[in-house]
């Protein structure tokens, strides 16, 4: 049986299904980048903000974390609903397509994203509150992990090794 392209599938409501697929795909992308920015970006503000002394610095980097957080938050919420919104349109158009090995793996390393972020969201509230324990240096590597995690998402997603 021929794979079902996104472009061109249709589904059992008529023709178009596979337009709204790709607006799906297109937001989906869109929100990923939103959140991705944000996942990058915190940690950079926390290695800065571990070494501020004076109060107005540090009500200053309280204000920007929580507003990236806000921002990180909303890209996250709409890439996986957008994602969960591809996800359900592909079951109604191909079921074969949930059972490929890539796709469980990029899920699995999309939970790994949300616990992340979550501790992004951990880390802005230690810091408001002074309890925050680790260094710039730390922070520093912690920052590498969503990069880690786009790399092999993106791999398995373009490449679909299994």
């Amino acid at each position: 049986r021929a794979a079902v392209s996104p472009g061109t599938a249709c589904c059992a409501s008529g023709a178009g299904c596979g337009r709204l697929m790709l607006w799906l795909k297109a937001f989906h992308i869109i929100f990923v980048v939103t959140w991705f920015a944000g996942l990058f970006y915190l940690p950079r503000l926390f290695v800065y903000h571990v070494d501020v002394a004076d109060q107005a610095s540090h009500d200053r980097f309280v204000v920007m974390e929580r507003r990236l957080l806000g921002i990180t938050h909303l890209g996250a919420a709409l890439a996986i609903v957008f994602g969960v919104a591809l996800l359900v349109g592909w079951l109604s158009l191909a079921p074969e397509y949930l059972r490929q090995g890539w796709l469980h793996a990029k899920l699995t390393l999309v939970m790994v994203l949300i616990a992340y972020h979550a501790s992004m969201a951990m880390f802005v509230r230690r810091f408001r509150e002074r309890r925050n324990s680790r260094s710039g240096r730390w922070f520093r590597i912690y920052n590498e992990v969503p990069a880690l995690l786009l790399i092999g998402i993106v791999i398995l997603v373009v490449v679909r090794p299994f």
